[in-house]
């Protein structure tokens, strides 16, 4: 039986976090120290990661419960459902956590958050949101041809 997929929904969260992450990009400086001395700036730029990477697991969880994949008793738990289900990539599951703490820093430690230690993250890993994409239009594209 073939299951359906939002697939405008998808779409339109796969867009709200490329935005994001074209702003984040475009304000990212090419150091860690100009990075410090955004202020304003670098809070809009913690906002709007945070922003993509939940976006990034609404997408996630829109998958999931489309395919009726089982219900979920945690983000990791989605996770492993779409890598068993080959939505996402083994590699792609370790990215997409790696994301979550990330925001969970961002969320929970605001104040206290390393600076040097996030520049280097985002600058590292702002191309994960990329792959991801590729990897969820790739799904969408296999779903579309059944």
């Amino acid at each position: 039986m073939t299951r359906k997929v939002r697939d405008a929904a998808i779409r339109i969260k796969l867009q709200e976090m490329t935005e994001s992450i074209d702003m984040v990009k475009e304000y990212l400086p090419d150091s860690v120290d100009s990075f410090r001395q955004l202020g304003i700036v670098k809070d809009g730029i913690y906002k709007r990661a945070e922003y993509a990477i939940e976006n990034v697991f609404d997408i996630c969880a829109i998958v999931n419960a489309d395919l009726q994949l089982g219900v979920p008793g945690t983000d990791e738990n989605i996770l492993d459902n779409l890598v068993q289900h080959g939505v996402l990539a083994p590699t792609m599951r370790q990215n997409v956590k790696a994301m979550k703490g990330f925001r969970n820093i961002v969320v929970h430690r605001y104040g206290a958050i390393d600076d040097a230690l996030a520049f280097s993250i985002l600058e590292e890993h702002i191309g994960d949101f990329a792959l991801f994409r590729r990897e969820v239009e790739r799904f969408l594209q296999s779903m579309n041809q059944r």
